[in-house]
């Protein structure tokens, strides 16, 4: 295993998200640090979704006595959760720790919130699914339409909860770090759920990213409207729309059966133009009008970014990067970590602000700094 994330230890007591993130990078090889971290072009997608998310503030509400504390838990695509978070799809968790998706999945199980499993996960579907959290699973357009057909098969009999197709890489965008690097996938880690990745993720070429090179082969760049009605026609579970930023693609999305939107930009890792996810997410809002749910992804490192992201109308929020760091620092238990830190966060957010459960926090007042 090329991470040095593989010993057990005991977790740090981080105060805050950004430690477990200077744990993580201290841990990981520098290649695979930049193939988590990193972005598309010179990055500043990937920093406009912090910046911007930091720019909203929020107006708290006093005197609203809490005696029984707040009241975090929700459903999210017909999922119970103990709080509006689901832990975002990302491709080979194994780069960062041996146990991989395994120790993400038992994590997640223990602190009650769904997982996305990633179609590109480095352990089976079906091996992942034994260990009993609440799973939905995640799709990219593929080429091979029965392909895809089989692994919407396998998550339905895996017992998965939704299925997550992201829609915004028709082609991966060409991310600068891992070009320099010219990343590709260590020997040990391999795709879990697909039989057709071969020696190309595997192979060093300076100048080309090994995972971009499989993308371009397996994905679909053709893949347009129809195909989401196919697929909607294709299964009976909740239907999750991510990679949306244009309120006239969420309604489109509904129209065609999407249970969920997920407003996103790929984490800044897609179009380096793109505007920052947080920015978006009002103008879906409102257009949807409540026609399906809305998940915000990008940016979201702690309990206030969750609570600006519900105060923008969002019903929940995906977490992603931190969820790796906690992993790579100290395996399942650094997932619980951060997973506990975001939720006493966002209870003291909540707390904070006024407000007894999340449906108080639609209540609260806006606002925008300027930078």
């Amino acid at each position: 295993m090329s991470s040095t994330g593989a010993g057990p230890g005991v977790t740090p007591p981080w105060t805050r998200v950004a430690e477990a993130e200077q744990a993580a990078r201290d841990r990981l090889p520098a290649d695979i640090w930049d193939f988590v971290a990193g972005g598309s072009g010179d990055e500043s997608v990937l920093t406009g979704n912090l910046t911007e998310l930091n720019r909203i503030t929020v107006v708290p509400r006093v005197l609203n006595g809490q005696p029984g504390g707040v009241r975090l838990a929700r459903q999210l695509g017909r999922s119970e959760t103990r709080m509006p978070v689901v832990i975002a799809p990302m491709a080979y968790q194994r780069l960062v720790h041996p146990q991989g998706e395994l120790a993400v999945a038992e994590a997640a199980r223990a602190e009650g919130i769904p997982y996305v499993v990633p179609m590109l996960s480095s352990h089976p579907l079906e091996k992942i699914a034994d260990v009993g959290a609440t799973l939905w699973f995640q799709l990219y357009w593929l080429r091979d339409r029965g392909v895809l057909l089989d692994l919407v098969r396998r998550a339905e009999q895996a017992g998965c909860r939704a299925i997550v197709i992201t829609v915004d890489v028709p082609v991966m965008a060409r991310r600068p770090r891992d070009l320099r690097n010219g990343f590709a996938l260590p020997a040990d880690v391999t795709a879990g759920n697909l039989d057709d990745t071969g020696p190309t993720t595997h192979t060093r070429v300076p100048g080309a990213s090994a995972v971009a090179t499989h993308s371009a082969v397996a994905f679909d760049p053709a893949a347009c409207w129809s195909d989401l009605e196919w697929l909607r026609a294709q299964t009976e579970l909740p239907l999750v729309v991510k990679g949306i930023l244009d309120p006239r693609d969420a309604v489109r999305a509904a129209e065609r059966g999407a249970d969920t939107v997920v407003v996103s930009n790929h984490g800044g890792r897609q179009l380096p133009a793109a505007v920052p996810s947080c920015a978006a997410l009002p103008p879906v809002v409102e257009r949807l009008a409540g026609r399906c749910e809305v998940l915000l992804d990008g940016g979201v490192r702690t309990g206030a970014d969750v609570l600006r992201a519900l105060a923008l109308g969002a019903d929940g929020v995906m977490y992603g990067r931190p969820v790796l760091w906690g992993l790579a620092a100290d395996g399942g238990a650094g997932v619980r970590t951060v997973l506990g830190l975001l939720r006493t966060e966002t209870e003291e957010a909540l707390l904070l602000s006024g407000c007894a459960d999340l449906a108080a926090v639609r209540q609260l007042t806006v606002a925008r700094t300027v930078a």
